[in-house]
């Protein structure tokens, strides 16, 4: 009857009104189709992992027996293959998830915040265990129809047969990790040898499988066709990026010049793969910035919150003064930025939703310059300054918000961040400063360290001028802005002037250091933040230098083969500069304030008051926290030792770092350690055993020794890793509010910030969105779920801008 009713329809063709129908009944049926997808969905995610697999088992075995029973065709063997394999993967992984599970509580920060990176690969192992279910009860239902689509389905199955057999492969190294790890922690601390195998072991696997017709299945709906246009995307930049066509116009036409790349999916995930392990920061810095284009953010602040104020200006690097938190009659000078390229201006965004006293000189009240105000504006055509009929301009707001952007230190800027930031002006009622701090690999670490310390004590010196009586100031920031956030409260704890009254933290990164822990696994299918952009990201901020590998296939790159000989030989030059100026930066010796400003073109910084940082030199010596971990770091944190640790690390002591498709973890003159232990125990015997016989995971077809992992001891420093912060230094954090990921490759670094400020009865907050990638905010007009995760961060941040109140 169902055949009988398609062939109806095209007889009917011709008949008054019969398109209507026609369209009527095509609709119904697809709205019931997608009820019962949708119930189907619910009923299966309310199921636990025993049923679902159980299910899955039982239908694999049904649809294997029926297609074995087919006869020798190609089609037929392929599918009673692709569902014998999934029976297989299936009750192989069964086990191992069920112990991770069981133990996954363990981790969490309270029972009130269940999540961790072992409960998200369980939760991602399941996605696609539901997703097989799906599909095997459609193809029961389905196979004998006239209508079933065979290559489809098979090519469906068969990716999705291989993504699972990645996550078996995944769950078999988390379930190690869990047999390494101490009790309690969620990165690995042993024996850096061996988490340098296991790394090397893991960027081997096969990763396109989980970026063409798997691409996203972890994330909520609403998000896959977005990661899909982003692929998409991507793979077409990367063209013409391989092409030396480099240009932002290039990058915006690519994203519409994709089509093979949509019409095939494991065209397109092959490609992804070969993309995000060979092309260099420069390409991700590119492709990143595409929101910096005058035509898409022109679209983006379309649907964004119409404010009053938006403008850019640039902060003159000129020195200041500021009170003492302990004792204000003592000054403290705050030096502009000077690392790496001297002296600059600072450009921050000024956001406000209202025109406030302050910002322009119409009402002038005591102690406020508009004329200064308008001094450091920075004209960036008629979007600077949004003018609306307003009657009167509203009084300075109590609080402020002092924001720092995320994009991996190396791309993005206060612009590409417009669009939600209105919206938060508009919900808060004050107004916010976003920082556009210098970027890597042009400016590392500290550049962008100094760089937001300044802007943020300019903002709190100057806080009328923004419209602010800096009542309430809060820093907020995502991603690599969050760890800034909290590094520059560390920095402004050290210096002894005012810390914010309290940090909003989305998605951070708060461990820099190459290392392995479960939700780092999931960077294996993660479109956004694959591991080896991770590792180019972190590299570039640590000012790790590249070498000029002249294999024929970055002949065939040509500008990025240029492009990576000049930056390797500008770091080179920056080092032997910038020698005795890191040591100045990084070792907080005590120095007397002076009365007199210190002059710009001063090549150290040695302003800071005695009172803030005076200490007596470490028994351990300036270099005495390079080697510690982060057990180390806690325990002399409690102990009694000065409060303010001895910091220096000078570009000597740092080293070189050295490229190698091994060695993650090891210190350079731990290299020929390395390789005489190899001897001794093989790479398959020291790295994996925990694989079962039999069980083969795809591995990848693309030379993985061009996924370069960098070690470095500065990574090991508080201030770019605050994870590893002596328990002194968090300990004058203020309170701490953090908005996490599930399904985020860093989701273990916010939870495990959070258990050492709870350990420290520090306040702390931890809320952790389900189903979104890294990075929702800038998608925060797409779906209800990023509205809502939106929601959730200005929550946090009007609990420090309106503490509330100590109960009655």
């Amino acid at each position: 009857m169902e055949s009988a009713r398609e062939v109806r329809f095209p007889v009917a063709a011709g008949a008054p009104g019969s398109n209507k129908v026609q369209e009527r009944s095509k609709s119904q049926r697809r709205g019931r189709w997608r009820k019962g997808k949708a119930k189907a969905s619910r009923l299966s995610h309310r199921m636990d992992l025993h049923t679902v697999t159980q299910s899955l088992v039982t239908l694999a075995e049904d649809n294997m027996a029926f297609f074995s029973s087919q006869g020798p065709g190609e089609t037929a063997r392929r599918l009673s293959g692709v569902f014998a394999g999934v029976r297989e993967q299936a009750l192989g992984l069964e086990p191992t998830l069920g112990r991770l599970l069981s133990v996954a509580h363990l981790f969490d920060l309270d029972a009130e915040t269940p999540a961790n990176g072992y409960r998200s690969l369980v939760h991602t192992a399941r996605c696609c265990l539901v997703h097989l279910l799906h599909k095997s009860r459609y193809v029961a239902s389905n196979r004998r129809s006239v209508f079933f689509r065979t290559s489809h389905n098979l090519a469906e199955l068969e990716a999705y047969l291989t993504a699972l057999t990645q996550l078996r492969a995944l769950a078999y190294y988390a379930q190690h990790l869990l047999a390494t790890n101490q009790p309690g922690k969620l990165f690995f601390e042993g024996d850096e040898r061996v988490i340098a195998d296991f790394l090397h072991e893991y960027i081997t696997l096969h990763k396109g499988c989980f970026y063409g017709r798997c691409l996203g299945f972890q994330f909520t709906p609403a998000i896959r066709p977005f990661l899909q246009t982003i692929s998409i995307g991507l793979v077409s930049f990367g063209e013409h990026y391989k092409r030396n066509e480099t240009g932002l116009s290039v990058t915006a036409s690519s994203l519409f010049t994709g089509g093979r790349f949509a019409i095939d999916p494991e065209l397109r995930g092959a490609e992804f793969e070969r993309i995000v392990q060979n092309l260099d920061v420069h390409f991700w810095k590119t492709f990143w910035n595409i929101t910096e284009i005058q035509v898409l953010s022109s679209l983006a602040n379309m649907t964004s919150a119409t404010v009053r104020v938006s403008r850019l200006l640039s902060l003159p690097p000129i020195t200041f003064e500021m009170p003492l938190t302990a004792d204000p009659k003592v000054m403290v000078t705050i030096s502009p930025p000077l690392a790496h390229t001297g002296p600059g201006p600072v450009l921050v965004r000024l956001i406000s939703y209202d025109l406030r006293e302050g910002q322009v000189g119409s009402l002038p009240q005591p102690g406020q310059d508009s004329e200064e105000l308008s001094s450091l504006g920075r004209s960036e055509g008629p979007r600077s300054l949004e003018l609306r009929s307003r009657p009167q301009q509203a009084p300075r707001s109590r609080c402020l918000v002092v924001h720092i952007h995320g994009g991996g230190f190396v791309a993005q800027t206060s612009k590409s961040h417009e669009p939600y930031l209105k919206s938060w002006a508009q919900e808060l009622g004050a107004p916010i400063l976003s920082i556009d701090y210098s970027l890597a690999p042009e400016a590392p670490f500290p550049r962008a360290l100094e760089e937001c310390f300044y802007a943020y004590c300019w903002a709190v010196k100057h806080c009328a001028l923004l419209g602010s009586t800096g009542e309430r100031i809060c820093l907020a920031g995502d991603s690599a802005g969050g760890n800034l956030c909290f590094t520059v409260s560390l920095r402004a704890a050290a210096y002894g002037v005012r810390v914010p009254d309290g940090i909003m933290a989305a998605y951070p990164a708060t461990m820099l250091q190459a290392t392995a822990s479960p939700s780092r696994l999931l960077s294996l299918m993660d479109p956004l933040l694959p591991l080896s952009m991770l590792s180019k990201c972190v590299n570039a901020y640590a000012g790790g230098e590249t070498e000029d590998h002249c294999d024929s296939d970055q002949k065939a790159l040509g500008m990025v083969g240029l492009v990576q000989r000049d930056t390797a030989l500008l770091f080179r030059d920056l080092r032997l500069g910038a020698s005795s100026w890191l040591n100045s930066f990084l070792e907080l010796s005590g120095q007397k304030s002076h009365p007199n400003s210190v002059p710009i073109a001063e090549p150290m910084r040695c302003s800071v008051s005695e009172t803030a940082l005076a200490q007596p030199e470490s028994p351990k010596g300036t270099d005495s926290l390079k080697g510690l971990t982060l057990h180390d770091l806690s325990l002399r944190g409690s102990s009694e030792t000065p409060d303010t640790p001895e910091l220096s690390l000078s570009a000597e002591a740092r080293g070189h770092s050295t490229p190698s498709a091994v060695n993650f973890l090891l210190r350079p003159e731990d290299a020929s350690e390395e390789s005489e232990a190899g001897d001794e125990l093989s790479t398959k015997d020291r790295v994996y055993a925990a694989f079962p016989e039999g069980f083969h995971p795809r591995r990848s077809s693309h030379d993985v020794k061009r996924v370069t992992l960098y070690s470095s001891p500065i990574l090991k420093n508080p201030f770019m890793s605050p994870l590893l912060a002596p328990d002194s230094m968090l300990q004058t954090l203020p309170p701490v509010h953090i908005v996490a990921c599930a399904l985020d490759p860093i989701l273990d670094d916010s939870v495990m910030f959070a258990r050492r400020l709870r350990s420290l009865s520090q306040p702390v907050t931890l809320r952790v969105v389900e189903d979104l990638p890294h990075g929702f905010l800038s998608l925060a007009a797409l779906c209800q779920e990023t509205r809502q995760a939106a929601a959730l961060c200005v929550e946090r941040i009007r609990l420090v801008l309106n503490p509330p109140g100590p109960p009655v």
